[in-house]
């Protein structure tokens, strides 16, 4: 493995293309500390540092995905989760809209860049909507995002007028989320890797120091309440566990055969062979954990600023670590990849696909069996798959109920920061190991690959 890193820089195309990556890299990270214009940084370090990023749950997943640039007011405070989410809109309005979907698949090249353009134009108005609220929190309850009391938060802002703070905040955060948006698509174009997924593993990734100093402090003094050392051993087990089990199910598949016949074209032989077609097991990845939590935590948290006392209650018993909480997550996250995999895997495609090509299942009929064998082997998959991001969503929640974790620390140890980390990383492995392979230089692994990697 260790050779395979020394041969990026034998090849000048990899090397250049790492070098840009981790430049664009290293600018979003800058801009991530930039505070928007009106806002007292000192002030926001000094609050934070006391009362330890006690936002609510809503606020510390956002930050989160954000890399943890929320926490510090910063031009990039969004991330460039609007664009993710525009996204997601998108190719699930693809099931809703025929027009759509026909721009995909008839459309070519000029459909796919329409259809890339409209995501973009549904970014800015998500964008424009989210910055306007997260303006309105710092002017007016910043608290709720950064913690501390309302007390503390007095003279934030330097500018006269919260309502012109707010004017130059959406203008700000607006700009650099859609800069960030230019920026992934600069990765994946020029970069290695999917440039939003990149992003969003980076900010994970930069709050590990942070999230280490934590979990030194809880186990070795620092902290309230700490907690006795050799219970750190059970946990270090567990993250590696974690890990690996992240791993299986990030690269599980379902291989299902495939075996095409052969074709006579003027004086030669086509086609022949048999191949496989993998399904994945977790296809729908980590979208499931985060609609599952944008779902129960937003609404909720609304609720909670409703001066009707039975609306607070009701908002008080799906608090996260509550048994009510859990087993909604659960059956959300459930219902999230079935949802997903309906939209996104056409089995009738696949079949009529196959069939094109003169391809066929062992065993099963070309045209409706095989499209009814394909949606009957998906739907238990999903099972497995959904139920494995329960696991790994409840993780962390556990934790933080029985031991007393804290929630940074526990988020470490399954969900969404995990999966996306790992995910992240193997496919740029694989993107590295492609070119590596095709310039006749070792991968990462001499004997074998990892499952997946072809």
């Amino acid at each position: 493995m260790i050779s395979a890193f020394a041969n990026i820089w034998k090849v000048p195309e990899l090397k250049k293309r790492v070098l840009f990556t981790l430049g664009i890299i290293l600018l979003i990270r800058i801009g991530s500390a930039i505070p928007i214009p009106g806002i007292d940084s000192g002030l926001i370090q000094e609050v934070t540092s006391r009362a330890g990023h006690k936002a609510n749950d809503l606020m510390q997943m956002v930050m989160l995905l954000s890399g943890g640039a929320m926490s510090q007011a910063a031009i990039f405070s969004l991330g460039i989760m609007p664009y993710i989410t525009a996204s997601i809109i998108m190719q699930m309005m693809m099931a809703v809209v025929p027009a759509l979907k026909r721009m995909i698949q008839e459309g070519g090249e000029s459909g796919r860049q329409q259809f890339i353009q409209y995501t973009r134009y549904l970014t800015l108005v998500i964008c424009l909507g989210q910055s306007f609220l997260l303006a309105r929190t710092i002017a007016f309850a910043p608290e709720q995002i950064f913690g501390g009391s309302a007390n503390n938060w007095t003279n934030l802002m330097v500018l006269d007028s919260n309502w012109s703070f707010i004017g130059i905040a959406v203008a700000t955060i607006t700009c650099g989320t859609m800069f960030i948006m230019w920026l992934g698509e600069q990765i994946t174009e020029r970069g290695i890797g999917n440039g939003a997924s990149v992003i969003i593993a980076v900010g994970i990734i930069d709050r590990i120091p942070s999230v280490s100093i934590q979990a030194f402090q809880l186990f070795f003094g620092g902290a309230d309440e700490p907690k006795n050392p050799m219970f750190l051993i059970p946990l270090v087990a567990l993250l590696l566990l974690a890990i690996g089990f992240v791993v299986m199910l990030t690269q599980g598949v379902r291989k299902i055969p495939v075996q095409y016949a052969k074709r006579m074209v003027g004086q030669k032989m086509y086609g022949g062979g048999a191949t496989f077609m993998p399904l994945k097991v977790n296809y729908s990845g980590v979208m499931p954990i985060i609609f599952g939590q944008a779902l129960l935590l937003f609404p909720f948290q609304i609720l909670k600023m409703v001066p009707w006392t039975a609306m607070q209650k009701f908002a008080n018993i799906m608090q996260p670590g509550s048994a009510i909480y859990e087993v909604s997550f659960a059956m959300l996250i459930l219902f999230f990849a079935y949802f997903w995999v309906s939209t996104q895997f056409d089995p009738v495609q696949i079949s009529d696909d196959l069939k094109k090509h003169g391809g066929y299942i062992p065993g099963i009929r070309p045209g409706q069996a095989t499209s009814d064998f394909l949606d009957f082997t998906m739907t238990r998959i999903t099972f497995a798959g959904a139920m494995a991001l329960v696991i790994l969503a409840v993780v962390p929640e556990l934790l933080g109920t029985t031991m007393g974790v804290p929630r940074p620390v526990a988020s470490f140890f399954g969900g969404t920061s995990l999966l996306i980390m790992v995910g992240v990383m193997l496919d740029v492995m694989r993107q590295i190991e492609s070119h590596l392979l095709m310039r006749h230089y070792d991968g990462f692994l001499k004997k074998g690959k990892i499952r997946g990697r072809r």
